[in-house]
């Protein structure tokens, strides 16, 4: 008789289903976990080899590279003289400066105020307004025409007396300039007298510049040359300055070595250096003969005896000391029967000219030279002589020099760039002090009016594009606050001309700014004041002591020791019309001048002077903000700024009115102190502020659009 099953041996087998087909898929988990991590290795595998094989191709590119440089390095040594050999002549054309100054430039002087016009002055109401009112609302646009208009006669008879007095300030700058130059030039035609008589003053002077900018010397060889001028043999008789033997690249070539993971450098054989190097010293020796030779257009050398030598450490005595590897005396006859771009420099030297050449230059074995400058018996001559040259006059590329000179003797490496495809960059230099040293690119510029803010925002590119640690701009003229303003807080270092000339003097170098440092007149504004960062000698009659003659004094005081710097900035709606338009510690003034920083008198601790009338037409909003001084109250905030003010008073000191502002907060550092805002008909209306800022005044000025990097 058969059992009937109660049901458990169904449970049980489909528990028995349900489990395996857990561990299936537990497996099937696996097996794709697996796979995945495979996928993965094998694709982290393959990027580490394309990684590997890109750093590879990098890095064998590098020392490519690098090999591709010394070779055009020594090519550019071995055809030394064949291309100094094409460069042009100098002459003394090219000392004589043209007859011509800048043009008159007189900016917004230039133009006439606007006068009112009549039809913007109408009546407000029409003819809804009762006759007696219309009549008096007539009245009231007639007198805000006619005062307006008064207003605009007197800024226009001002700017007219600007303009003349300007006028007059160019037109004597203009004839002292053309004065100077007239007295260049005719310093020229006297030395080119003196040359045809064979002075040897004028002699020496003249051939220690043709040397000292001949387009034919490479700029990264030294020039240093005395010289003294025998008239009756018509002999020129020089020591000059030899490059030494780091000259010619110790390294052959670069090769990467992927197993070790660094550039291996293959030397260059000491015998092809060796040989390289007297072939560079001849090719110098006779590239100084070539330059003399054709720069003589007057036919005052019949020959010139020549030493070269290399400022290095004596073998014997281990001074410092020059040591003469070369020397030869060549006539004029002899050496314009030369064909120097076909000559073996070494044969043509020695054998050719009959001259002498140091056998091992490299171990400083040294010749016995032969005629030397203080031999002659006239007075001799170091090129630049006792004054100090002119940085205005001095030619570029030598200048360039000058500063790169400079940067050497600072205790950095420093050399001039190529004239093209420099990246923006004239001078490269090294700072070999640990943390705070680094690369460096150094602009340059001979400038006599106001470097432009566009010039140190092209540095900072420059900077970031180079990789570098810091980009310093020098110049012979100044930086305006816009500058100032943007360098500020970047690794970014301004050199004005004064600072330069002190830089220069206190390294042993030389130079001065002109004969009495006086720059072209500053074009002035019609508020008498100067664009930025220029000064003018003149005051237009009648200016008061902050420049305009109708302005507002706002005087800011308030209790407390907390130092404060007090701006202003001009707005349309919460936008500064521009960052120049923010005044503060280093923009004293708008660039227009109607917002400028003025001397506190007590008790005021600080005094903004406006011109309202003379705003910007898009300006209508005045801001005024005061912050924490960081330097001299880092710790600070605005708890002590209490009891606080506004003095408003009147172009000659009177007093108008008092308007009061909200007192600061603790852990807040800058507070707008209020704001004058433009009506609609005119006038100025003042409204409180209050909103403090933890952050300072960086986090302010950022609400109005400035952007602080």
């Amino acid at each position: 008789m058969s059992r009937r099953s109660n049901g458990l041996v169904g449970i049980w087998a489909e528990v028995q289903r349900q489990q395996q087909r857990q561990v299936e898929e537990r497996a099937r988990q696996e097996r794709e976990f697996e796979r995945q991590q495979r996928s993965q290795q094998r694709e982290l595998a393959r990027s580490r080899r394309e990684h590997q094989a890109a750093y590879r191709q990098q890095r064998e590119a590098d020392a490519r590279r690098r090999t591709e440089e010394l070779d055009a390095r020594v090519e550019s040594l071995r055809g030394l003289l064949a291309a100094g050999c094409r460069a042009p002549a100098f002459g003394t054309a090219q000392l004589v400066r043209a007859e011509q100054v800048e043009p008159f430039a007189p900016g917004p002087l230039a133009y006439p105020r606007p006068m009112p016009d009549p039809n913007q002055y109408q009546a407000q109401g029409g003819w809804g307004l009762g006759a007696g009112r219309r009549a008096q609302a007539q009245a009231e646009a007639r007198a805000r025409f006619e005062r307006d208009w008064q207003a605009a006669q007197a800024a226009e008879g001002q700017r007219l007396q600007e303009l003349a007095a300007y006028q007059r300030q160019y037109e004597q700058w203009a004839d002292d300039r053309l004065s100077e130059i007239r007295q260049h030039n005719a310093g020229v035609a006297e030395m080119a007298a003196g040359l045809r008589d064979g002075d040897p003053e004028a002699v020496v002077e003249y051939f220690s510049a043709a040397l000292y900018s001949s387009s034919a010397w490479p700029e990264d060889l030294p020039r240093q040359v005395t010289a003294a001028y025998d008239s009756p043999a018509r002999q020129l008789v020089l020591n000059w300055e030899l490059p030494g033997y780091d000259v010619v690249p110790e390294v052959k070539l670069v090769r990467y070595m992927p197993g070790a993971d660094q550039d291996k450098e293959a030397p260059r054989p000491a015998s092809q250096r060796r040989a390289l190097y007297r072939d560079v010293l001849a090719q110098c020796v006779l590239l100084v003969l070539h330059d003399l030779f054709a720069a003589d257009e007057f036919g005052a050398l019949e020959s010139v005896a020549l030493n070269g030598f290399v400022d290095d450490h004596d073998p014997a005595t281990g001074r410092q000391a020059r040591i003469f590897l070369a020397t030869v005396m060549a006539s004029r006859s002899v050496f314009t029967g030369l064909r120097l771009e076909q000559v073996s420099a070494v044969d043509c030297l020695v054998d050719g000219l009959r001259g002498q050449l140091s056998a091992r230059p490299d171990q400083r074995a040294v010749v016995r030279p032969g005629r030397r400058p203080e031999d002659v018996g006239n007075g001799v001559v170091t090129h630049g002589g006792d004054e100090e040259p002119d940085l205005y006059e001095m030619d570029p590329v030598a200048f360039e020099s000058l500063v790169a000179e400079l940067f050497r003797a600072m205790g950095m490496q420093a050399v001039t760039t190529q004239r093209s495809n420099d990246g923006g960059v004239d001078v490269d230099a090294l700072d070999p002090t640990p943390i705070r040293g680094g690369k460096i690119v150094v602009q340059v510029k001979r400038y006599r009016n106001t470097v432009p803010p566009t010039a140190v925002r092209d540095l900072f590119g420059t900077v970031q594009d180079a990789g570098a640690n810091k980009g310093v701009l020098v110049t012979t003229s100044g930086f305006g606050p816009g500058s100032h303003t943007f360098a500020n807080g970047k690794p970014l270092e301004l050199v004005a001309g004064n600072e330069l000339v002190d830089l220069l003097h206190r390294h042993g170098l030389r130079g001065r700014l002109g004969n009495s440092g006086s720059p072209i007149p500053a074009q002035r504004t019609p508020e008498g004041r100067t664009p930025e960062g220029s000064t003018s000698e003149g005051r237009t009659p009648g200016a008061d002591e902050d420049g305009a003659g109708d302005h507002n004094r706002l005087g800011m005081f308030w209790t407390g020791q907390v130092a404060l710097d007090v701006c202003a900035l001009v707005c349309h709606g919460n936008q500064v019309l521009s960052d120049e338009h923010f005044v503060f510690f280093n923009n004293p003034r708008t660039p227009d001048g109607t917002v400028r920083a003025l001397a506190a008198a007590a008790p005021d601790k600080a005094a903004i002077g406006v011109s309202f009338d003379a705003l910007p037409e898009r300006a209508d909003r005045l801001v005024l903000v005061a912050a924490v001084d960081p330097e001299i109250n880092p710790d600070a905030d605005l708890s002590g700024f209490t009891e606080a003010g506004i003095r408003l008073s009147d172009a000659s000191g009177t007093e108008l009115g008092r308007l009061d502002v909200s007192d600061g907060r603790a852990d807040e550092t800058a507070l707008v102190l209020g704001s004058f805002r433009r009506r609609t008909g005119g006038d100025w209306d003042f409204v409180l502020g209050g909103k403090g800022y933890r952050g300072g005044l960086e986090e302010l000025i950022r609400e109005y659009g400035i952007d602080v990097d």
